[in-house]
């Protein structure tokens, strides 16, 4: 039996379609966004609201608080955990979210290196100042080739096991032992056509404005929150901070926060690519099409 992935681009429609498939399926859903773990942030990480969680059982949403460091290993004992207490409930696990770096820890294992909070402290103190990519592509080329420029928090992370190892992160990718999950996953990707995708975001954005995301973020900012926190470097929290903070134009944010997501989407786009075992769909304006498609892929692996 395989357990379904269903993944694709932030706004894709996931959480509308997975939640209908559910209904059908007799499923429970398994959170693998890196964002809606976290508590506090809803409006702007596009949680499944309170219905939606009451209609059909959802795990892993709002686990854990934002100032709380977690990591792919963790979130791999999670997941399998849940795995096996939804198998015994006779109920499918689908999980479902845009998280690349999820479905490689459940799907590829992983190297556990344990964290060095005082060096990754350092090197985000010193990010402004120093060039660090630059710095990772004389290090270890490999990871440099691997992570994108604008992704600091990996970045971070391979001079960090660098710093506190010795040993390049590439090193401990190819000799360490792999942690993966217990479980076999196909992997459905859904797709959206470029132009009908992007209108999706920018209407998201603007919801998400309209349903209190500035107020979402005041009140994380009034509560002390730092906003370089690891859960609030996110899409729409980092802009509103800065809107808030230096009392920029509204009207820009919004635009800075659709341009920042559609560039995401496209960045999730190209990493789905890579995935030689996915299955592709493209989905149309039917949900219920779509949905049966799915069905159709999903009973298939089971």
């Amino acid at each position: 039996m395989k357990i379904p992935i269903i993944t694709g681009p932030t706004a894709s429609g996931k959480s509308d379609i997975v939640l209908k498939l559910a209904e059908d399926l007799n499923a429970e859903i398994i959170c693998m966004d890196s964002r809606q773990i976290y508590k506090e942030i809803n409006i702007g990480t596009a949680k499944p609201n309170i219905y939606e969680m009451q209609k059909i059982k959802h795990h892993l949403f709002d686990i854990i608080d934002l100032k709380e460091s977690f990591n792919a290993y963790e979130y791999v004992k999670l997941v399998d955990k849940t795995i096996k207490n939804i198998i015994l409930r006779n109920k499918i696990p689908i999980l479902t979210g845009g998280t690349g770096f999820y479905i490689d820890a459940l799907t590829k294992g992983f190297f556990n290196v344990e964290n060095n909070y005082s060096i990754r402290k350092y090197l985000e103190n010193i990010s402004l100042e120093k060039n660090l990519y630059q710095i990772l592509k004389q290090i270890d080329i490999d990871s440099y080739n691997r992570i994108h420029k604008n992704d600091k928090k990996r970045i971070i992370r391979a001079l960090e096991i660098f710093l506190n190892t010795g040993k390049t992160m590439t090193y401990h990718m190819k000799k360490s032992i792999l942690n993966k999950s217990n479980y076999d996953f196909q992997i459905i990707v859904l797709n959206r056509d470029r132009k009908n995708l992007h209108d999706r975001i920018n209407k998201r954005v603007d919801k998400m404005i309209e349903n209190g995301l500035i107020e979402e973020v005041k009140s994380l900012k009034e509560k002390g929150y730092d906003p370089n926190l690891n859960a609030l470097n996110t899409i729409g929290y980092k802009e509103v901070f800065k809107y808030l903070d230096y009392n920029c134009d509204l009207k820009d944010t919004v635009e800075n926060i659709k341009t920042n997501t559609r560039r995401y989407a496209r960045r999730q786009i190209i990493y789905f690519r890579h995935i030689k075992e996915a299955i592709w769909v493209e989905l149309s304006s039917n949900n219920e099409e779509n949905k049966n498609k799915l069905i159709q892929i999903i009973k298939g692996g089971f």
